[in-house]
């Protein structure tokens, strides 16, 4: 994977899943503040005794491209099919469909465009997920990797359909700059931890959580892990608690 994007020195952004009898990490290869980039796949059939099967790039960017290939999530929508969500910065967050066979880019894969902003395009980090006949496409906006001083925080959409278009609670379209509030430092009571963003949502049967990093104005701004209780709405908008 490093042969795909010179200069790259590590690996970041792992998304986790189970299919076809094994869990599947994708993760991002890049160099920072560039879009020559590629999302890779490895495999194990148990994670208490893993056994990784390198299973290769699944997609990249390159500088002739608009968009970023890093921050990968898989979701699986109604009817079984996968999709790869990703992006960051450049024209926005992007989608394509997957094999679930194989983990990889289906053969007529093609690119959707799901959420943008404009300016900087300062969106990344995808997670979506499925509830009461809704996607929920959970978007990280504005600036982080700044410590004390990061403007990182997070925004949702929902749509009807995988593909969108993915609308906020107003009715304004992700690809228009739209997105709900769901995380940022003025909902912190405690005014303690500023740039939350970067979420995945854990589904548990009694309840929802919201995971993410924030930086820790109590601590010189060092990065941290953060879990809040993710409640949702009477007409379906996730509040993180």
């Amino acid at each position: 994977m490093k042969d795909a994007v010179p200069g790259a020195r590590g690996i970041w952004a792992p998304d986790v899943s189970f299919s076809h009898g094994e869990y599947r990490i994708y993760y991002s290869v890049s160099t920072f503040g560039k879009n020559c980039s590629a999302i890779g796949l490895v495999a194990t059939p148990s994670l208490e005794k893993p056994v990784w099967t390198d299973k290769g790039l699944v997609f990249r960017s390159t500088p002739d491209d608009d968009f970023n290939a890093i921050d990968p999530n898989l979701f699986e929508d109604a009817e079984g099919r996968q999709w790869l969500a990703f992006g960051s910065f450049w024209s926005g967050l992007k989608m394509i469909r997957l094999d679930p066979k194989t983990g990889r880019a289906a053969k007529d894969a093609r690119i959707h465009a799901l959420a943008r902003r404009g300016g900087p395009g300062a969106i990344e980090a995808p997670f979506v997920i499925r509830r009461g006949g809704f996607y929920y496409l959970f978007a990280s906006v504005d600036f982080c990797c700044r410590g004390a001083a990061s403007t990182y925080h997070t925004v949702v959409g929902r749509a009807k359909e995988p593909q969108g278009p993915y609308l906020d609670r107003e009715g304004k379209s992700m690809m228009d700059g739209g997105g709900l509030l769901v995380l940022h430092a003025d909902l912190d009571p405690s005014k303690r931890f500023v740039g939350p963003g970067h979420i995945a949502v854990l589904r548990e049967p009694k309840q929802d959580y919201i995971v993410y990093h924030a930086y820790d104005t109590q601590a010189r701004g060092v990065p941290t892990l953060r879990i809040q209780p993710l409640g949702w709405t009477d007409d379906g908008w996730p509040v993180a608690l």
